[in-house]
Order: structure tokens, then sequence, then C-alpha cells
């Protein structure tokens, strides 16, 4: 709704979701055949200042303290479980950048640039949005940072 709003381009890719996937990115990108550094996992941290948002590629993992430091914080810590779903509305596996029930700091991991689109959840497990990484960054008010690192 948030790309509709703003009448940004975009396109939803639906995927056969398997209840027993435990990395639901890279199943994203196996489903839609999309290398795993197009597909980007929406990640919630706890910041000094409350939640953060955190977008990098599925074929690395989130360095938390790249992340505090682009967001002018000391240290940063994978959030509960339980939280992130009760503050974004999202269930793990399945959060969306967008649309959250109360706007985030939001970090998306700069390699976001290197591609013309990108791909993330667009709210639910089986679901991916596909758009321009400024659209993204642009919606969420976001600052882009090398905040992913190698798996």
């Amino acid at each position: 709704m948030a790309l509709t709003r703003a009448k940004a381009e975009f396109t939803l890719h639906p995927y056969e979701h398997d209840a027993a996937a435990q990395a639901y990115g890279e199943e994203a990108a196996d489903a839609l055949g999309v290398p795993y550094e197009r597909i980007f996992k929406t990640l919630v941290a706890e910041v000094e200042s409350g939640l953060a948002v955190a977008v990098v590629p599925v074929a690395g993992k989130l360095d938390l303290k790249a992340l505090a430091s682009a967001l002018n914080s000391k240290r940063a810590a994978m959030a509960d479980a339980a939280k992130v779903e009760r503050v974004t509305g999202y269930v793990v596996g399945g959060i969306s950048p967008l649309g959250q029930r109360k706007q985030l700091p939001t970090v998306v991991d700069s390699s976001a640039l290197d591609f013309e689109t990108i791909y993330f959840s667009a709210g639910k497990r089986g679901l991916q949005i596909e758009t321009a990484p400024d659209n993204l960054i642009t919606l969420t008010r976001a600052v882009t940072a090398p905040i992913g690192k190698n798996a």
C-alpha cells in the first residue's frame, strides 16, 4: 500500500512458502530464481534509542557494530522476536520494512544501490516486493550504510 500511495513502480512476487523453512530469505530467492545478493531481509535490532530496522542481503549477515554506528549509537543487539512482531505488526519471516505499525529508524545496506531493483518481504511469508532501492529508502526515510557482512 505504501508503494501504491507513493505511486512508485513495484512488482509483487508470490511464491509457495514451505512451513518447514527456517531461512526465509534464501527460500524466497530459491523459489523466485533470484540471486541471494538481490533479496534483502528485514531485521530488527535494539539500539540505545529503541528499536531500529536493518535491511541487508540474505547472502550475508548483519554487522551489529556497523548498524550501531550508522544510527550514532554505541551498541546494537538483535531484538526479541515477540517484541518485534508486536511493534511491527508482522510475523518473523514476513517482516516488511514498509507499512510497520510504527515508523522505526531504518538503515539499508549500501549494496542495495548496486541494483536497479531489489526484493524484500511484502509483509507475509511467501510474498516479495521488487522495486528500485530508492523507493524503499525514500519511503522508510532510511539511511544507507555498509551494514552487511559476508556470512
